[in-house]
């Protein structure tokens, strides 16, 4: 167990990214299947199907705080230790009628503040408890770091609570403003340290802000893809939508002036978002275009006529359009960036 070696830069990251991999496990299975099995005929095997898949996302919890455990080089009780702390503190077991229900993936920034609190934890009681740490960790951490959880719980859902509320006021009171910051916000976050998916599920964004987000992300990776493509494989090309445009990360933090082609093109993608009415989930809203998930969950959510258009509108052609465009202003034009700026090493 290392963990105690690493710099706060590196715990922090450990927390993050810990928590960031466990959404994305748990919640991906629901996120790209579930529509498509709620439209099904209900036999069996599609029952048994949208079982699977919905308790997957229950298993939110205990894959993100053992993700956590495995990045922080903590060993499998330590790790599993943790799991059962941040599980009983995350939210999805309630009581009802006597009754232990689990439902639902929890409050993700309880879950998140569980982690951080039990890794602390485990680490303190690895130290105390030397050769009874097999016996005893398990409880210790489950008591105190779940304890500590479970006390920060009602908080946690306040504040989630509370940012949803803000956040969905202000993109009905002023949806084109809402529509634009949340493009440029989503934007920069997908290709920083931070995890977009693991915000967004965060403070619950839905609806038409969550469908802004989305575009702001698929945007910002077509046109990073396109301003690159010189440079690129076509492998690394479509990776950039396909899979994450995260992969531009170190170009973009070590060069910030990529930031300004990408900043201008998903605000414009945003209010277009916005102004055409794609809604989405906290899941979709971080995720852009990997799965098709932004498109497929904004025309499932979405309500009003012209549907299908909409959506070839804002997520492809809009898009495509800006990344064009901000190519042919910034590279072409005004050469303010090089294509060889955003070239990946090849893997």
């Amino acid at each position: 167990m290392e963990a105690r070696k690493l710099s706060k830069k590196e715990f922090g990251s450990a927390i993050l990214n810990g928590n960031a991999s466990g959404i994305i496990v748990a919640l991906m299975p629901a996120a790209i299947v579930s529509q498509l099995l709620a439209a099904m005929p209900q036999i069996e095997i599609v029952k048994t199907l949208t079982m699977m898949v919905t308790l997957a996302q229950s298993a939110l919890p205990i894959i993100a705080a053992f993700a956590v455990g495995t990045l922080l080089k903590f060993g499998t009780v330590e790790s599993a230790s943790m799991a059962l702390a941040t599980f009983i503190a995350s939210g999805v077991v309630t009581v009802h009628g006597g009754q232990y229900v689990i439902s639902g993936s929890g409050v993700i920034l309880n879950i998140m503040l569980t982690t951080f609190m039990a890794s602390i934890v485990t680490i303190v009681f690895h130290k105390l408890l030397g050769q009874l740490r097999a016996v005893f960790e398990p409880l210790a951490v489950l008591v105190v770091g779940g304890g500590l959880g479970l006390l920060t719980l009602p908080v946690m859902v306040a504040i989630q609570d509370a940012i949803g509320a803000v956040v969905d006021a202000a993109t009905q009171t002023a949806p084109l403003v809402m529509g634009i910051l949340l493009g440029i916000i989503f934007a920069v976050l997908i290709v920083s340290p931070l995890s977009s998916v693991g915000i967004a599920t965060a403070i619950g964004l839905t609806g038409i802000g969550a469908g802004a987000a989305n575009t702001g992300i698929v945007t910002a990776s077509i046109v990073l893809a396109i301003m690159s493509m010189k440079e690129n494989s076509w492998g690394l090309f479509i990776a950039h939508f396909m899979g994450s445009p995260k992969i531009q990360m170190a170009n973009m933090l070590s060069k910030p002036k990529l930031f300004i082609p990408v900043i201008i093109a998903s605000a414009v993608a945003g209010g277009v978002s916005s102004v055409l009415s794609m809604s989405g989930t906290p899941f979709s809203a971080g995720f852009g275009m990997s799965g098709f998930i932004g498109p497929i969950t904004a025309l499932n959510e979405s309500a009003g006529s012209g549907i299908g258009l909409r959506v070839i509108l804002t997520f492809f052609i809009v898009p495509i359009a800006m990344a064009l465009i901000m190519k042919y202003i910034f590279i072409d034009k005004l050469q303010l960036v090089e294509s060889k700026d955003l070239k990946l090493p090849e893997v």
